[in-house]
């Protein structure tokens, strides 16, 4: 093509794209990136960040709530809704300065405005035309909702209405048991809420192992947080109070559940639409645009990253994607990324944190009589009988072969996937892992434990 303004145009500013800019321009390449919002996209704004924070605010409220059984005499005097989106707003715009200040700081070009392709490595934003030699599709997910279930940000609300809230509400209905559902959930609970969850599943966060959703459900019964699995959404009207939902169980038999207010959070769908993708010849399939492990289209010099393309819509994995499009233009040929290999992290009370292949999939793989399982029960770890939670760290391996699965539940074991994907991405055995120290006492021992006792030395565990 003729002379390009950039080596590596980007359309969309969220995790894959501002990854993919800020390592292209590390490799001295020039950079252009497009956004019609602000810098960080969804995760910074209304996802991953916003949230988080929320959810730290409800483990302080847990804690204040229950500081007696510590011996800490607190009083827990409500929920201060302004005070509480002022802490997560700070948080979330100190993030931001500090990722305009390092885009700017690295010279990449931010093109502000909403941009479409309109030619083969040509983005248009209001009416200018930017051209680049590669060009990398980043532009993210939005809420989606169902047939015939409208949206009004009053009473039925999605993700980022909820991050909004300036009340806590007398009760909720949560449509969908997945991540987000169960995190909203689990914030409003502790912020003092009724929650009543609904999962047309047969369980919640159902992608997880089924011993981790077992243990997630039982720690939600035990909170009273409400939810029906294996039950369909049919219709909500307004009430007076609130809403009024019809859902349908698996027996066919419906029934009507009252709220003050509805979440939908049945997942995210691709931002694709009219952006001009299709136009040019791009691949896609349900609004997805269809990439190869190495992140390339169909389109010679067009790649995508992120939660526009098939797979686990996390933000690390946007990153991951976008440095190893950088690089891949760069001609470093970086290695492919294993899908499962990315650690997948549900930030509820109790956390759920996993890598790897479930059991079900293992024996899917390579047969039940092909693999092993063991689950070395939290009870045992003294750091989680100080803070008082309860859960496993499971793991999966090939029969004589390595670990392909880890699986942990209880409070702050997503700090612990860390070293749980090194085992995964690396290949470890369990014989592997079972010399290695672990500081005591950290929960990062259950790990340890764990590793221990499939390497048939169980130490804290019965044999």
């Amino acid at each position: 093509m003729a002379e390009a303004d950039f080596d590596v145009l980007i359309l969309g500013a969220g995790s894959g794209g501002y990854a993919c800019a800020l390592r292209a321009a590390q490799l001295g390449l020039s950079v252009g990136l497009v956004e019609k919002g602000n810098l960080g996209g969804t995760c910074l704004h209304v996802g991953c960040i916003p949230t988080k924070a929320l959810l730290h605010a409800a483990e302080v409220a847990d804690s204040a709530r229950e500081s007696e059984q510590f011996g800490v005499r607190a009083s827990f005097d409500g929920i201060d809704m302004p005070g509480v989106n002022a802490y997560k707003d700070g948080v979330v715009s100190r993030l931001f300065k500090g990722l305009a200040g390092l885009i700017k700081s690295r010279g990449i070009t931010v093109i502000e405005g909403e941009g479409r392709v309109t030619g083969p490595r040509e983005v248009t934003v209001d009416g200018t035309t930017h051209t680049g030699r590669h060009l990398v599709l980043a532009s993210g997910s939005y809420s989606k909702s169902l047939p015939g279930l409208e949206v009004d940000g009053e009473r039925v609300l999605t993700s980022e209405h909820a991050l909004r809230l300036e009340r806590v509400p007398a009760s909720v209905i949560v449509l969908g048991g997945g991540v987000i559902g169960c995190e909203f959930a689990s914030v409003w609970r502790s912020f003092g809420a009724e929650v009543t969850i609904i999962e047309a599943l047969p369980r919640l966060v159902a992608v997880e192992d089924e011993a981790s959703s077992k243990a997630l459900e039982r720690a939600f019964r035990k909170r009273k947080i409400a939810f029906r699995t294996g039950t369909s959404f049919q219709s909500v009207t307004t009430t007076d109070d609130g809403v009024a939902v019809t859902v349908e169980g698996a027996d066919g038999q419906q029934s009507v559940i009252e709220a003050e207010l509805l979440l939908v959070a049945v997942g995210r769908g691709p931002s694709t639409a009219s952006l001009g993708y299709e136009e040019i010849g791009v691949a896609m399939e349900r609004g997805f645009v269809l990439a190869d492990e190495r992140c390339r289209t169909n389109v010679e010099g067009i790649f995508a990253v992120g939660d526009i393309v098939p797979g686990l819509q996390l933000a690390h994995r946007g990153f991951q994607q976008g440095i190893f499009v950088a690089e891949e233009i760069a001609g470093l040929d970086p290695q492919p990324i294993d899908e499962l290999g990315i650690p997948r992290v549900t930030y509820s009370h109790p956390e759920i944190a996993s890598v790897g292949l479930n059991e079900a999939d293992a024996v899917e793989t390579y047969g039940a009589d092909g693999i092993e399982s063991i689950t070395y029960d939290l009870g045992g770890n003294g750091k989680s009988q100080i803070l008082k939670t309860q859960g496993f760290v499971k793991l999966v391996r090939q029969k004589d072969g390595p670990v392909v699965g880890v699986h942990l539940v209880g409070d702050r074991v997503g700090e612990l996937i860390g070293e749980a994907q090194l085992i995964y991405n690396w290949e470890a055995h369990a014989e592997d892992v079972a010399p290695l120290l672990h500081a005591h006492p950290t929960q990062n021992e259950a790990l340890g434990e764990a590793h221990l006792a499939l390497a048939g030395k169980p130490l804290h565990a019965h044999s």
